[in-house]
């Protein structure tokens, strides 16, 4: 419990951070919502000018662009973006951090298994994704209330908002299994970085190419948003092989660590 809450305190001020750049994204792009409702049909057509490859591969809707939650689906694609990097970043630096600082004589010299040291830096990363996410969602339902003029399905948008957390999720794990592989990671941030842009500019080119055997290979195509809208369901078989790919990783990472050679001072 102390590992954890020392954990905890110490992704406090990030974990702040993250929550309330979220939000300041999302108060950006909404405030554009009544203006955009105001003038749907020019900036249909200011859309129909784009090739349609292009309105892909930013999830662009003509037919629902100009609805709340066709605007926030566009919208939440960078969000989901941001969230991604920093689930990825925790998930890189839990493990890694011990002996990037040089912290990992003092760590593992105390009376704990390499388990427990695991499962108190995974339950405080897990923590902090949930805490970000749910400052996250009530800044999110308060803006969409403030902006719209038409009532909205509030089921649809939660499910919407919450895949960021489940995608996060699948991220965080990774992250950890990254990190209990690799002997030494210097700099957390690049590494995060390019893993999630390389999921990201993937799901693009499915998107673009329409193949959908590339959805089962980037977190970001999981929770198909105009799915959600349509069914105000998510996709059951996206969510097993999610399960699946986390409990994998978590457990790769749980016995890697266990027997990996620390490097220390």
């Amino acid at each position: 419990m102390n590992m954890f809450l020392h954990e905890l305190k110490a992704y406090r001020k990030s974990t702040i951070i993250w929550a309330f750049s979220l939000v300041a994204i999302l108060v950006l792009f909404m405030s554009m919502f009544p203006g955009l409702t105001r003038d749907a049909a020019d900036f249909k057509k200011l859309l129909e000018g784009y090739p349609e490859g292009v309105r892909k591969a930013f999830g662009i809707s003509l037919e629902s662009i100009t609805s709340l939650l066709g605007f926030y689906s566009y919208v939440f694609a960078y969000i989901l973006l941001c969230g991604s990097i920093q689930a990825m970043n925790l998930g890189i630096s839990i493990l890694s951090k011990e002996s990037r600082e040089k912290t990992a004589d003092f760590l593992l010299t105390k009376p704990v298994k390499r388990n427990q040291v695991v499962t108190a830096k995974l339950s405080a990363a897990l923590t902090s994704l949930i805490i970000t996410n749910g400052i996250y969602l009530a800044a999110a339902v308060i803006i969409a209330m403030a902006v719209s003029t038409k009532p909205f399905d509030i089921q649809t948008f939660t499910l919407i908002s919450l895949t960021a957390f489940w995608v996060e999720c699948m991220f965080l794990a990774l992250g950890v299994l990254v990190s209990a592989v690799v002997t030494r990671i210097k700099s957390v941030l690049p590494l995060s970085l390019s893993t999630v842009f390389g999921f990201y500019v993937l799901n693009m080119f499915g998107a673009v190419i329409g193949e959908k055997a590339i959805r089962y290979l980037t977190p970001f195509k999981y929770y198909d948003t105009a799915y959600i809208i349509k069914h105000s369901s998510y996709e059951t078989s996206y969510i097993i092989i999610e399960i699946i790919v986390i409990a994998g990783a978590i457990a790769a990472s749980y016995m890697i660590y266990a027997k990996k050679d620390i490097h220390a001072v």
